[in-house]
């Protein structure tokens, strides 16, 4: 299984959704008393669900040092082996996860056992990912960065787009799906995490995070030396235009929410 530090948690899940929770209405969130977030992270979606919901939401995650930063109930548990009974809620959701997981319909009947009626994962298409930049350059760089990664990663980062199928093979019936964007924007006035995600590409330290990733998904050791060095250029090429005020950027992240019955 992937795992992930705050940081990168909170970057990621920055102001989703924030424009429109309408993609969670198959949820029915309002009449639901007691739900199960699991793979909670930091609680990003954590603290949405309770915002929506009038019953209790508990958090479950496998790294204790995310928990941390959820309040409210949450406890450590393994998404494979739930430490609940039978029936425990009336629904499991789940965000960003499954696609960290080797076997994700395998997680999906765990979250069916502890369920008596829903199952919902809202789970990204990674290989749909658009970025449009007012640096030249830098929409086709991530691409290239993005393929060779999903070509590295061995776990398919694919998969919410055949969220339908996950939920199905696992034995939930009367699946909706519903598509839901999330859009990430940098553009004046630009906060510190905008800088410093800026900083990171000039460093060339995010890219180098993902090395090992890169060299499985068939770069060379020369070839990886020459991307970084161009990832490197164009942070260079970002501060710059920061520095004008003139930098913006926006990544949008399809995610698709599939939510079946027991």
């Amino acid at each position: 299984m992937r795992r992930f530090d705050a940081e990168y948690l909170t970057h990621t899940r920055r102001g989703m959704w924030e424009d429109s929770r309408e993609a969670l209405s198959a949820l029915d969130l309002s009449t639901r008393e007691r739900v199960l977030d699991v793979g909670s992270g930091t609680g990003a979606l954590t603290r949405v669900l309770r915002e929506e919901t009038p019953g209790d939401v508990v958090g479950v995650d496998a790294d204790p040092q995310l928990l941390d930063h959820v309040e409210g109930p949450a406890v450590v548990g393994d998404a494979f082996r739930l430490p609940f009974p039978d029936d425990t809620f009336d629904l499991v959701v789940c965000q960003a996860l499954l696609i960290n997981l080797p076997e994700p319909v395998d997680a999906v009947r765990e979250f069916a056992r502890v369920s008596r009626d829903g199952v919902a994962v809202i789970e990204p298409d990674n290989g749909s990912v658009t970025v449009e930049s007012t640096v030249d350059g830098e929409s086709a760089l991530a691409g290239e960065a993005r393929d060779r990664y999903l070509a590295g990663v061995d776990t398919d980062v694919t998969l919410g787009s055949d969220a339908e199928s996950i939920l199905t093979e696992a034995g939930l019936a009367s699946v909706e799906i519903t598509r839901y964007d999330h859009a990430r924007t940098i553009s004046p006035p630009y906060d510190e995490s905008d800088v410093e995600s800026a900083r990171r590409k000039a460093g060339g330290s995010g890219i180098a995070t993902d090395r090992e990733t890169l060299l499985d998904g068939g770069l060379s050791t020369e070839a990886y030396d020459r991307l970084r060095q161009r990832w490197r250029q164009m942070g260079r090429d970002v501060i710059e235009q920061m520095a004008d005020r003139a930098y913006e950027r926006t990544e949008t992240v399809p995610f698709y929410v599939a939510v079946g019955q027991i």
